[in-house]
This record gives structure tokens, sequence and C-alpha cells, in this order.
């Protein structure tokens, strides 16, 4: 329990396989510390976010390009349920699609992305069109889709994990934009409020299928290590914006990029 996962040797990864399973409640607490102390809650950008030291075009840009997150979402789902033999585990999952495309159009997750776009004074088609996405944001979402693709239905469940702490995270997101950015209409943070209750109901499920199908430590411990690649791929995804948008100015050159940004979207927008 006290090594890290991935960073012993080839003989212990063979004395693994011999070992037994951790019960479920260990199994669950191992997830649960792993997932928490990775999350990326800690990132300093989400710091600066919920602290309320974020410009305007920072949140704008955050907003944009988590969108595109947003959009691999029901991909990856789809692709899990393409993984099960279990009509009964289809039929559980497949709502995670409904939740974020809706069952028509003008409902679901996406449409209320868009909204919060709206609502931080984005051109929606703009955010829509993915084309101002960065790159790195775009290869670690992208490579998120393709670890889901490559990975057992087990693994894949468990990457899903990062939503065990996605509720404590949305509630303070929702206090901090309404305190720190009120500009921002209570209205556009729906999609906050939307997945603090689903986030918890997905999380269970997901929570009970892993506990139950990991049956071995061998398969306790890809479960965990899907857990942390998920989690990197979220750091990974901050650290491209907080790179492109935090470290490149401060003070004044912060204030002349920010101010630059704004004249090229607004022709862009035009």
């Amino acid at each position: 329990m006290e090594r890290r996962v991935g960073r012993d040797g080839d003989q212990a990864m063979k004395d693994d396989q011999h070992r037994a399973p951790l019960s479920q409640e260990a199994f669950v607490e191992w997830l649960t510390r792993e997932g928490s102390t990775r999350y990326h809650d800690h990132h300093p950008f989400h710091k600066l976010m919920h602290e309320g030291n974020l410009t305007k075009v920072q949140l704008q840009q955050w907003v944009l390009n988590r969108y595109y997150y947003q959009t691999r979402i029901p991909i990856k789902d789809a692709l899990i349920v393409s993984k099960s033999e279990d009509p009964s585990f289809r039929r559980t999952w497949l709502h995670r699609i409904q939740d974020h495309d809706g069952k028509q159009e003008g409902e679901g997750g996406l449409t209320s992305w868009l909204e919060l776009a709206r609502g931080v004074g984005l051109d929606v088609e703009e955010v829509r069109s993915l084309r101002s996405v960065l790159p790195g944001v775009r290869l670690a979402c992208d490579g998120y889709v393709q670890f889901v693709r490559d990975s057992s239905l087990l693994e894949a469940v468990a990457s899903s994990l990062t939503e065990l702490f996605a509720p404590t995270l949305m509630s303070r997101r929702i206090e901090a934009w309404k305190h720190h950015y009120p500009w921002v209409s209570s209205d556009a943070l729906g999609y906050f409020q939307m997945r603090i209750a689903c986030a918890s109901l997905d999380s269970k499920q997901a929570v009970a299928f892993v506990v139950q199908h990991a049956f071995t430590y061998e398969l306790q411990e890809r479960c965990v290590r899907a857990l942390i690649k998920k989690a990197e791929i979220l750091w990974h995804l901050l650290d491209c914006l907080h790179m492109a948008y935090v470290e490149p100015g401060s003070g004044v050159k912060k204030a002349a990029y920010d101010q630059q940004h704004d004249r090229r979207h607004s022709q862009t927008s035009a």
C-alpha cells in the first residue's frame, strides 16, 4: 500500500500477480487516496480561479478550451458502452451520453457549457467550432479517448473515477465564481450545478462496477493506474492553459496581452 504504482521493479510486479486482493474497503481507499492527491483541483490554474485571480481572458480561455474536453466525454462513454456484452451495464451507462448530448437538440451538458461560454462573453459559434483550442489541450483530450479505446472495459470505467471528486470541486467553483466573477450570470453556471448530482450518481455506479470486477490485486492495481492516467490528463490540460495564458506575462505585459487578445477576438467575431 505504501509503494507508488508503477515505480517498482519487474520482480515486484511479478510478486503482485500472486498477491491477495485488497478488501473492498481498502481498494476503494486506495483509489480515493491516489485520485484525491492527484486531482486537478490542486493545479495552480484552478487555485487562481478559485481565489478570483484569473483575468477575464484567462477565464474565457479555460471555458473555450475545456469545451473540447466536454465534447470528448460522450465519445469515450460510447466506447465504454461498446466494450460491454452486458445489456444491464449498457443501459446503466448510456444515460451518461444523454447527459452530455441531450435527448434532443438544445438539451444536455454540451448545450449548458455553451451557455456558460455565452455567459463569459465568448462567441458561441467560435467555441463550438473548436478551431481555437490549444494543440496541447486537443492532444490531451484525444489521448483520453485513445486510452479508453485501447483499454479493457474495467480500466476504462476506472478512469472515469475522477468523478468521485467532481461534486466538491463543482460546489467550490460555483461559490468562487459567484463571489469573484459576479459579471458572469448565475444562470450561466447551470452546468456546474447539474454535475454535482450527476457526478455523485455516476461515480457510485462506477465504483460498484470496479469493486465487483477487480477481483485480483493485479486488476485492482490496473484500476488505480487508469485513474492516475485520467488525473494526469486533466492536469496536463490545465498545464497547457497555464503556460499559454498565465506564464506569458504579468503586470503590464499581462494587461497588454489581454488587450491584444480582446482586439483579436473582436476582429474574429466581427
